[in-house]
């Protein structure tokens, strides 16, 4: 009925466990921390491992993966690894990896190694791609950089003098943007 056993039998050792998802992703934990829709933060939010956040923070985030949540707010800088957005971002962002999901509404300036956007979302602001978008020196270069005079625009405004005194548009198009001429 039963199957002997040897006394002289060593148990069979145990199969090496699977690495957890973690030991792959290096210190980050598994759980992301959350910020839950009825929260505020006033201040700075920073961690080594994934934060989502669902409601609003005025401060700047700084973690290794962040969820934007759809009707997130934040008010300030965001830097991270992986960033994906489906709520609104007030401020630079600065990632290796961006996603703006349909949903999302970003006004700032992106630094990015890589970058997507889904149709329908709403970004207003400067994208560029950097090879390391985390350093310290990277946003700042980038915003202060001054532009060449090829690259500088002016506004010229067309229509009558009349018209312009009074502060009045032109009738048929209210502005011309030209490059700067520099030299003779």
């Amino acid at each position: 009925m039963f199957s002997s056993k040897s006394k002289d039998t060593a148990p069979a050792a145990p199969a090496p466990a699977a690495p957890l998802p973690q030991a792959k992703r290096g210190a980050r934990s598994a759980a992301p921390s959350i910020i839950s829709a009825d929260l505020v933060v006033n201040g700075t939010l920073t961690s080594t491992g994934d934060i989502q956040i669902d409601g609003r923070v005025e401060g700047d985030v700084h973690s290794a993966g962040l969820v934007i949540g759809d009707k997130a707010f934040i008010h300030g800088e965001v830097l991270a690894e992986d960033v994906t957005v489906r709520g609104r971002v007030q401020g630079s962002i600065r990632a290796k990896k961006v996603l703006l999901c349909s949903s999302s509404h970003v006004e700032g300036n992106i630094l990015h190694e890589a970058f997507a956007v889904e149709t329908g979302a709403f970004f207003e602001g400067n994208c560029r791609h950097s090879d390391n978008p985390l350093a310290e020196d990277a946003m700042h270069s980038y915003d202060r950089k001054p532009a060449t005079a090829s690259q500088q625009t002016i506004l010229k405004p067309t229509g009558s003098p009349a018209d312009m005194a009074m502060n009045r548009p032109a009738a048929a198009s209210t502005a011309t943007f030209a490059p700067l001429k520099t030299g003779a």
